[in-house]
């Protein structure tokens, strides 16, 4: 039967469902990561399943988010992270060694193995023709007890590749050409694959980069055929015997194709707030700017670092402009090191930061008020860069250092001739940067801080839910403004008494306590709820503050899936003009939910101030068990 590559993955790694449109599928997850914002409180989950040792065929902790240690509480838990990867059978990467994606790919990914993770952007390993997902903590915690994963069937959105990037061109052009033409919410349901003539044309780093970002176009994954490049990048790794081929068959079908020539693609800018927002660095020209970041784990490669470094060499930034480099991981520093861009980058007047997200979570790094702030970064969400009124702009690494030599923003084709690049012929590592678990962990002592709670206890669903509209909210809310990020909220992430004082802060810094004055409520949005970040916080810390239902025109795959696994029944309008007619303020009652949901009903009436509208539940017949259980891990308990 001709395949295509997704179908291929698919089919190899399925154990529950049908390969048809609208089925939900269960799939056999091979390999695991968390990160220390999203990963104590998957941990936290597993350990509640009572299972000795994690089930996948390998597992990793990656403490790279939460690393700046203002306080005690970030610290502690990296404490407990350490102490539960060596008694569960989990490898670690400790603080300062690198963005997950980063390390990953460079150390454990594998083509034609599937990858879940506590990060949206895991996306990024479908760069080595991985079928690379991201998840809530809790579904990651499952897949580590051994369970499959769980998603509805996706279409295959076909991307065939033709062409060549033009000089001062690059990956991050590429996705910000596809976010310009179809915006962040184009990919929902989707995976999207690469194909054709071009693919070959484009590197390992602009692979990363777009699997990387796919998941800011909405895709579930982002999948690239397994070839020469791929094998090329293996080799460099001392991985060689990793690599095996893999690619769509001739004549492959696809629900749909796109058809992109990568030599009509120019050097690009999202502009605030959403990566979708986007322009040619032309017409942004002249535009000032106080500072400019390259990395992050879209744009913190060896190639990012070392074009920036080439572009900087022999000049000084400008001195009005703090232009900083975050490396995507300990390897790439040390790589750009030893073929000389780190000295390059210094003498040009970069501030040179250890491997991690920094700024791209708002730990650390925040611009100054009123200033525009230039980055390698996938998102751009308005506040999530530490700053409440920020102007974040993404681009690619030749945008970024040939505007901070400008000082504004600046088209890098006038700098002249594009820089060539040398590669060492192997990337130099060192294999002690991780840290493998305990042979034996039934006797190690986990470590918990006094900021690690107990996680909360839920019930099960109501038969009725009657609540207050708390919040009506527009298109495209993230879980930044749901749930937000940075050094002031992030090291609450494994105490949700502590953290949901933070919930819509953003929006409304009172939230929290006229939730619990009303004894919750519910909330109302607009088309893509819950865009971006896949921390389950966003829905686990409104579940606390009892919110038990949402009301969106659509949701956001991950935070669809997060709502559903904390007991939050995710209702679509029937009709999207029935958004007008609801007011923050309103009453609205739900009779008979519980039935419905047990009976498989897809529409159901909910009364807003005494007037019927109708709402949809689309789910799957599993995802209603756990709504009426109040929880996934209500339902595995049970």
């Amino acid at each position: 039967m001709v395949q295509n590559l997704t179908e291929k993955l698919i089919a190899n790694h399925m154990v529950e469902g049908r390969m048809s449109a609208g089925e939900e599928i269960g799939i056999r997850i091979d390999q695991t990561l968390t990160q220390d914002a999203t990963g104590t409180m998957a941990f936290l989950e597993f350990e509640s399943l009572g299972m000795p040792r994690v089930q996948a065929d390998i597992s990793l902790s990656y403490i790279d988010h939460n690393i700046i240690q203002t306080d005690f509480k970030n610290a502690d838990d990296h404490l407990f992270l350490e102490s539960v990867a060596a008694k569960y059978g989990v490898f670690l990467s400790p603080p300062g060694n690198g963005i997950s994606h980063h390390v990953h790919r460079e150390r454990f990914g594998i083509p034609g193995k599937t990858l879940l993770g506590s990060d949206s952007h895991t996306t990024t390993g479908g760069c080595l023709s991985m079928l690379a997902v991201g998840a809530g903590g809790i579904e990651v915690a499952m897949a580590m007890a051994g369970k499959p994963f769980h998603l509805m069937y996706p279409k295959v959105w076909g991307i065939r590749v033709a062409g060549k990037l033009s000089p001062w061109v690059s990956g991050k052009d590429l996705i910000l050409e596809m976010l310009r033409r179809f915006t962040c919410k184009a990919s929902v349901g989707k995976i999207m694959e690469f194909f054709g003539p071009g693919v070959r044309n484009l590197d390992m780093s602009a692979r990363a980069t777009i699997a990387n970002m796919g998941v800011d176009i909405g895709a579930t994954a982002a999948i690239f055929p397994s070839d020469e490049i791929t094998r090329r990048y293996l080799a460099m790794n001392e991985r060689e015997g990793d690599w095996q081929e893999l690619k769509a068959d001739r004549n492959a079908d696809y629900d749909e194709v796109t058809e992109l020539d990568l030599s009509s693609i120019e050097p690009l800018v999202a502009c605030p707030h959403n990566p979708d927002n986007v322009k040619t660095a032309s017409e942004l020209e002249g535009t000032p700017l106080a500072q400019v970041i390259v990395g992050s784990s879209t744009n913190g490669s060896y190639r990012d670092l070392m074009i920036a470094a080439k572009i900087v060499e022999g000049r000084k930034i400008h001195p009005y402009v703090s232009f900083e480099i975050n490396p995507g991981s300990r390897q790439v520093l040390e790589n750009v090191e030893i073929m000389g861009g780190v000295l390059a980058l210094i003498h040009a007047g970069a501030r040179i930061h250890q491997s991690g997200c920094l700024g791209c979570i708002g730990m650390g790094q925040a611009p100054a008020t009123n200033t525009k702030s230039l980055r390698t970064f996938p998102r751009n969400f308005k506040g999530r860069s530490g700053t409440k009124d920020d102007f974040v702009y993404l681009c690619s690494p030749e945008v970024a250092a040939a505007s901070a030599l400008q000082g504004s923003i600046a088209d890098p084709r006038k700098l002249g001739e594009c820089p060539k690049l040398r590669y060492p012929k192997k990337y130099s590592f060192n294999e002690g940067w991780i840290i493998p678990p305990a042979a034996d962990g039934s006797s190690v002592e986990v470590i918990r801080g006094p900021n690690i709670a107990p996680f909360p206890q839920f019930g099960p669903l109501q038969q009725h839910l009657e609540g207050e509209v708390l919040l009506k909210v527009g298109d495209n809310v993230s879980t930044d403004i749901i749930m937000p990020a940075g050094n002031r909220v992030l090291p609450f992430r494994s105490n949700i008494p502590a953290i949901s004082k933070f919930v819509f802060d953003i929006i409304d810094e009172n939230f929290h306590k006229k939730a619990e004055a009303k004894g919750g409520g519910i909330i109302v949005g607009g088309e893509n709820y819950g865009q971006g970040s896949s921390r389950e916080h966003a829905a686990l810390a409104p579940r606390y503050l009892g919110i038990r239902a949402k009301i969106a025109k659509s949701f956001a795959r991950i935070h669809k899936a997060n709502l559903v696994n904390f007991g939050i029944v995710p209702l679509e309008f029937a009709e999207a003009s029935d958004y007008e007619k609801i007011q923050q303020g309103a009453m609205i009652r739900i009779s008979n939910v519980r039935d419905a949901v047990m009976r498989g009903d897809d529409v159901l009436k909910a009364s807003v101030n005494g007037q019927e509208i109708a709402v949809r539940l689309t789910v799957s017949p599993r995802q209603r068990e756990i709504l009426a259980a109040g929880g996934l891990l209500n339902q595995a308990r049970q």
